[in-house]
């Protein structure tokens, strides 16, 4: 079979592989927002300009420093979880035991005082990243190209979100972390520091944000504006796959973005509503989301 529903196989799969590349950013953005709402009971807004920021921490690290793509995927998201973990010291622990719409309203502040700082340095137009060397190229499937940078982009974001899982709710770190946030003065009682657990696991949700930002940084244009671009997105993400699931979060996100890229075959004109349309299917269905724990 050549073509299905008279469209071929080939475009097809190209847009299984472009739904599976965005999806990888939708996983890995919204892992960071659920680690953040699970765990801490904070709405991050931010999160699309800390993704802005590892973007370009990156760029500035080859532009000024000469520093390689893979040097920067490591530091990269070392220097935005600093910041979140600045943000979190001086702002955002005043706000854990007040409604979530102070939390909100903090970090839609500071989104806007990030993209401004960004966007009068370097203005609206996108900055390019070139490809590492390793990376460049594409490889024939037969019945598609595979751009090799795309597949990694997927492999490398699958990787980090199963490992966050993993770490978070197999490991005795990750039982540290959900009862420091559940019920801090019992775990206090056995010696643990809960506020600096706290701290970092906030600097980590965001880390996994610069995290992204590297990895798309060769695919889109590095600009002040790529978070927010692509945060409301990720957020309905989270609310379909459910607030502080860490598992529907992943899953949400490679999904959707599949869903995506067939609308954009089928029913172009939907594709940028077609996450949204879900989102208000799943809330009527399902208020606390597909995985999502029913209060």
């Amino acid at each position: 079979m050549t073509a299905l529903f008279g469209i071929p196989i080939q475009a097809l799969l190209g847009q299984l592989l472009l739904g599976l590349v965005n999806g990888s950013f939708y996983a890995v953005l919204s892992l960071g927002l659920a680690v953040i709402f699970g765990l801490l009971n904070i709405i991050n807004f931010a999160h699309g300009a800390l993704y802005m920021l590892g973007a370009f921490v990156a760029w500035m690290g080859l532009q000024y420093l000469g520093l390689n793509y893979w040097l920067m995927l490591i530091i990269a998201p070392i220097v935005v979880g600093v910041v979140g973990i600045v943000l979190e010291r001086t702002l955002i622990r005043h706000l854990y035991k007040l409604d979530h719409l102070y939390g909100l309203l903090l970090t839609f502040g500071l989104t806007l005082l990030i993209e401004g700082i960004f966007r009068s340095m370097y203005g609206v137009s996108g900055q390019p990243y070139p490809t590492p060397d390793l990376l460049k190229g594409g490889v024939n499937l037969g019945f598609m190209y595979l751009p090799i940078y795309r597949g990694w982009v997927v492999v490398a974001s699958i990787v980090v979100c199963l490992a966050t899982w993993f770490v978070i709710e197999k490991t005795r770190l990750g039982a540290l972390l959900r009862a420091g946030t559940e019920n801090p003065k019992l775990v206090e009682a056995f010696g643990v520091n809960v506020p600096l657990i706290v701290t970092l696991t906030y600097g980590f949700g965001v880390a996994l944000a610069g995290f992204a930002g590297v990895l798309a940084a060769p695919i889109m244009q590095v600009s002040p504006l790529m978070g927010s671009n692509l945060i409301i997105v990720v957020f309905a993400v989270v609310v379909i796959g459910g607030m502080g699931s860490i598992m529907g979060s992943i899953l949400t996100g490679l999904g959707l973005g599949v869903i995506e890229g067939f609308t954009k075959v089928f029913w172009p004109e939907a594709s940028n509503t077609v996450v949204f349309i879900i989102m208000v299917i799943v809330l009527l269905l399902r208020p606390a989301g597909l995985f999502g724990k029913e209060k």
